[in-house]
């Protein structure tokens, strides 16, 4: 019985946190969605996945100001 609920969790998309719609904006700003559609976050190098986190911060840290 657990291992059914443990596989309903697994099919269950969850909503999108505003750091995920963000992510999403920012790899859209820089050209890289289709490689994120075909591959998933983890097919990113991580120079292209730490130019989105670096324009994140940047962002946050604008909106706080």
């Amino acid at each position: 019985m657990a291992e059914k609920k443990n596989k309903e969790k697994k099919t269950r998309k969850k909503e999108p946190t505003p750091n995920d719609i963000m992510k999403l904006e920012i790899a859209e700003e820089l050209g890289l969605t289709d490689k994120v559609q075909k591959l998933g976050w983890g097919g990113l190098t991580a120079k292209e996945t730490g130019r989105i986190g670096g324009l994140m911060t940047a962002k946050k840290k604008k909106r706080k100001e």
